[in-house]
């Protein structure tokens, strides 16, 4: 099973509850039953699951049960084995070791107004983010998009909310277009929008021109290859070893591979946990995470996925 350095904690499914077609909530508590670390909308945790499988799910709520973390789990008819393996197999009582949670997916909740964007089973950080905006009485506009009816998580709450508007691709006869949806928001909004891969393009399309500043997304995987060329060196600072990355290989599987500590867990660029910091070097960035300008500065990687344009990459390791 994949490890990380950041803590786990062995937590118990204490519930699992019916959301939607093919889409479950999974509530997970310590053995304790003691108060769970706080956390903001637009946080996930990862699932040590007993196949060996890691995988990270963004929480539903940050306002509810402090004892209590829940998260939606669609079953993907694609799945390499996590979400199919929950949906069949994970049963009330079995103890996973959990981790996080960590927030890639911030909401600024004191924006003048706030533009929340789902797609499908995404809908669970940005119902988190509307029922923070609800309990802080900010102004937001929330648009759901699902292929069917019967496959939209927290319909009947949503349905029930004045800011949501909600949009079903074989009752509309197409997919939800997002440039009016854009184009119609008041000035100074900001922007988030989490889920699958081409609502995610279109997104980014009709959101290019805006201040970076006002656009948020999450993605659930990679929306670029890892960088597995090779052909550099990767020399950690502190301890002054080198490690020269071959062709087909990433930097993390050549650290683990000898041995050295890197903390990480989707091994996608999608989650965060294996963010290093940069000494040297001009890096070839892959992950989800980094902002363009953070990206231009350089000042940390995502060793699962990203690599180095330079022929040697100083981290500091």
């Amino acid at each position: 099973m994949n490890t990380t350095a950041s803590t786990t904690v062995e937590m118990r499914l204490h519930a699992i509850r019916y959301a939607a077609q093919d889409t479950h909530l999974y509530e997970f508590r310590r053995l304790d039953g003691a108060p769970l670390p706080g956390v903001e909308p637009g946080a996930h945790i990862d699932l040590h699951l007993p196949n060996g499988m890691m995988r990270q799910y963004s929480l539903c709520t940050a306002d509810g049960d402090p004892r209590a973390y829940v998260v939606g789990v669609k079953r993907d008819r694609a799945s390499r084995g996590g979400s199919r393996y929950i949906h069949e197999y994970l049963q009330v009582g079995e103890i996973l070791q959990v981790g996080g949670p960590r927030n890639n997916f911030p909401l600024k909740d004191d924006a003048g107004h706030s533009v929340l964007i789902a797609g499908g089973i995404g809908v669970t950080p940005i119902w988190c983010m509307a029922q923070r905006l609800l309990k802080l009485g900010r102004s937001f506009e929330l648009h759901y998009a699902c292929r069917t009816r019967k496959e939209a998580a927290f319909l009947e709450e949503l349905a029930a909310l004045p800011q949501a508007k909600l949009h079903f691709d074989d009752e509309a006869g197409g997919f939800l277009d997002l440039a009016p949806v854009v184009a119609q928001a008041p000035a100074g909004a900001h922007f988030y929008c989490c889920g699958p891969l081409p609502m995610l393009a279109g997104y980014e399309a009709a959101t290019k021109a805006l201040p970076p500043g006002q656009v948020h997304v999450e993605y659930f995987s990679a929306k670029e290859e890892a960088a597995t060329g090779g052909g550099y060196v990767v020399e950690l600072r502190r301890s002054g070893r080198e490690f020269p990355i071959p062709e087909g290989r990433t930097i993390l599987q050549v650290l683990r591979d000898a041995g050295v500590d890197v903390p990480y867990s989707c091994e996608e660029g999608v989650c965060g946990a294996c963010e290093t910091q940069v000494v040297s070097g001009e890096v070839d960035h892959r992950d989800n995470i980094l902002t363009e300008k953070e990206r231009l500065e350089s000042k940390t990687i995502m060793v699962c996925c990203s690599g180095s344009k330079s022929p040697r990459l100083v981290l500091d390791l």
